[in-house]
């Protein structure tokens, strides 16, 4: 890792003297290879630092025991798991204890990561009724908490703004986003949202001093504000890193090419989507900067939330050193992968996470916008952004038993409107993303509403800061009166308990376990030893993927199932998926064949606009609205082994060829309604 790094900074121009109007630049990271593990740049966590002389000897011992350490354990997985075994019946998996005793031996490491069970058995025991697979985002709050939280039937209810977590609400504020981050650091000087905002900027080591935080409806919403905040204008340019559908990527493009920038994206390399490197760095040194400022924003993401495929830290040195501004999108991370830099040599102008309350519980939450403080003045008074989704945390003001989502607030009563449509605006990245029964009608809307429309549904407090920064007079008192508090937020206390190393151990063994798993389940036909069940996209076992899995699941004709037929009917057996739209695909020439097989359209006007721009002629890449549908399973902190496990499972169900038209019967035996899509 160490000699690759060096590389990298030897690409420095290392003329002395400093004479500025040098024209080399620090070198961009090399393409990747598909057939050699060198071709990645650094493993997640790795930084771009200048190594002493006297280090090198040091440092090539460190790269070669690390690259041991990664080969040892990619060797085990792929032949210590199932060796020489395929599956071709449901029946004929192991037992759960059969399969864990070889998994603990295949990754001994596993053993020691004890904790992370113990946490999840005391504060977290919904999530063995049931499989989250669904959530992108951090966790603030444990189910025992929320428990433990509930006011008593036989009580009287709490005063009106009275706070117990994990209940709060979130209150529209009309300002923008400039004038936020201006007010008082971008928050209030005390009160619930500013204790919520110290808490969570401590436990992602994000400095106070150097970044405000801004709340907002959802991750969307935050892009969105961003996107129409941006001084974006005719020469400057938008760059997404997006191997997916995104509906966020979609709204910050619509907003540049509103304004006359360019927008474009990376594309990623099939079969491995991996980014194509060389095709990034052409977009990265493409057009010129205009008085000395900046070509324009960067969207970067460290890891793709469908394939786990993780991308270097170096892009984002070298956007900055040409001259972007970078936003990293940090929702598809876990809970500690922040710490993997610390922020303190590659420091981003805007990042963007996602928080909700309770893992596999209660999906409502916002979304966090931090910005760089000296980064101020890349962003405009946008009399459009006023009206884009900016939040502040207050305390609830009802609250109810709902069945299967207690901590909800009695939306049934402030929005009749609402409570009767389910909330297909979770997440606009995927079909749905909030763990549960797929039927079930999740009443809290203060996570997703959004006054697109330009309506503002009733009982959300609108908070008019003006361009003054003055904050809505209840707020003020409440900040005033509570002063300083804190909040227990017990999610984030777990993450920071288990830390970095744990965490990624944990995630690490899991997911490439499910790859191997899914690996070995096949059709039972005699020629070439069965058709595959299941095809996965992007990396299979590696050290350094992501907790992240995007595959489809064929039948033994060979035609795919379709992805929400299987959401819907693993749903049935209480584990939550998503679906998403893989897109921006570039396939060199020994892949051509696979183009016409693979891509498909995006069916009717369920595809939002890529941040990729069209243009009218022919590309290699996929362009347009070609892409592949998959199923996604997303891996948390808390997720273990039996997860991965139930999962396996399921889609071995499929093994069996009536399998899913002996589900169409069951449902019309128990008159619920078709699943059929």
């Amino acid at each position: 890792m160490l000699l690759l790094l060096n590389k990298y900074l030897k690409g420095k121009d290392p003329a002395p003297g400093g004479g500025g109007g040098g024209k080399k630049q620090r070198a961009m990271p090399a393409a990747a290879s598909n057939e050699a593990e060198s071709g990645h740049l650094c493993l997640p966590g790795c930084m771009p630092v200048r190594a002493s002389k006297r280090a090198s000897a040091a440092a090539t011992v460190t790269t070669t025991t690390a690259r041991a350490s990664r080969h040892s354990f990619v060797k085990s997985a792929a032949s210590g798991l199932f060796a020489g075994a395929h599956f071709t019946n449901h029946e004929s998996l192991p037992a759960l204890p059969e399969a864990y005793a070889e998994f603990a031996a295949a990754f001994p490491q596993y053993g020691a990561l004890a904790q992370a069970d113990a946490i999840r058995d005391a504060e977290y025991q919904h999530l063995d009724r049931h499989v989250c697979l669904d959530y992108t985002g951090i966790n603030l709050f444990s189910h025992a908490q929320m428990n433990a939280s509930l006011p008593s039937t036989s009580a009287a209810a709490p005063a009106s703004g009275a706070w117990r977590p994990p209940f709060f609400d979130i209150a529209y504020r009309s300002t923008s986003l400039r004038a936020q981050v201006q007010c008082e650091g971008g928050g209030a000087a005390g009160g619930i949202g500013a204790a919520v905002t110290r808490r969570i900027m401590a436990s992602l080591r994000v400095p106070e001093d150097e970044y405000s935080m801004v709340c907002t409806a959802n991750r969307t919403t935050a892009f969105r504000l961003l996107a129409e905040s941006y001084a974006f204008q005719p020469g400057k340019q938008l760059l997404a890193v997006y191997d997916y559908e995104s509906e966020a990527a979609a709204a910050m493009a619509d907003a540049a090419r509103r304004r006359g920038a360019d927008v474009a994206s990376a594309s990623f390399a099939w079969p491995s989507m991996r980014i194509h490197a060389a095709d990034l760095r052409k977009k990265l040194s493409r057009g010129r900067r205009r008085g000395g400022g900046a070509r324009g924003l960067f969207v970067f993401p460290l890891a793709s939330r469908m394939t786990g495929a993780r991308y270097p830290y170096l892009w984002m040195s070298a956007a900055q050193e040409h001259g972007w501004h970078v936003a990293l999108d940090a929702c598809a991370l876990g809970t500690k992968d922040l710490d993997t830099f610390g922020l303190s040599l590659i420091r981003p102008d805007f990042i963007v996470c996602n928080f909700f309350k309770v893992f596999g519980e209660n999906p409502s939450g916002f979304a966090g916008l931090f910005v760089k403080k000296a980064s101020l003045a890349a962003l405009e008074r946008s009399v459009i952004a006023r009206s884009i989704g900016i939040v502040s945390i207050v305390p609830a003001r009802r609250w109810s038993l709902h069945d299967g989502y207690s901590t909800e607030l009695d939306h049934s009563l402030s929005f009749p409107k609402l409570a009767e449509q389910a909330p297909d605006d979770v997440d606009g990245d995927t079909t749905s993303s909030f763990s549960g029964p797929l039927s079930s009608t999740i009443l809290t809307r203060s996570r997703t509403l959004q006054a697109d429309d330009g309506e503002q549904a009733p009982e959300i407090l609108e908070a008019d800061a003006a361009e003054n920064g003055g904050l809505h007079q209840e707020e003020t008192k409440e900040a005033e009166e509570e002063g300083a508090m804190e909040v227990e937020c017990r999610g984030l206390d777990h993450a920071d308990a288990l830390g970095l190393i744990a965490i990624g151990n944990r995630l690490r063994c899991i997911s490439n376990w499910l790859v191997v798993a899914m690996q070995k389940l096949r059709h039972p036909q005699q020629a070439e030893g069965g058709r595959p069940l299941v095809r996965l996209y992007g990396p299979r076992v590696k050290f350094e993927r992501g907790p992240s899995l995007a595959f489809n699941v064929f039948d033994w004709k060979g035609e795919r199932v379709a992805p929400p037929l299987v959401q819907k009917l693993a749903d049935r057996h209480n584990i939550s998926l998503t679906c998403g739209f893989l897109r921006n695909i570039w396939f060199a020439d020994r892949h051509e064949a696979d183009r016409a097989a693979v891509l498909e359209p995006r069916g009717g006007d369920g595809g939002a606009a890529s941040a990729g721009g069209g243009g009218g002629r022919r590309r290699k890449d996929a362009g347009g609205d070609a892409g592949i549908l998959v199923v996604n399973a997303s891996l948390g902190f808390l997720s273990n082994f039996e997860d991965a496990y139930r999962l396996w499972a399921f889609v071995a169900k499929f093994l069996d060829a009536d399998f899913v038209e002996k589900e169409r019967w069951r449902y019309t035996a128990l008159n619920q309604r078709t699943v059929e899509v």
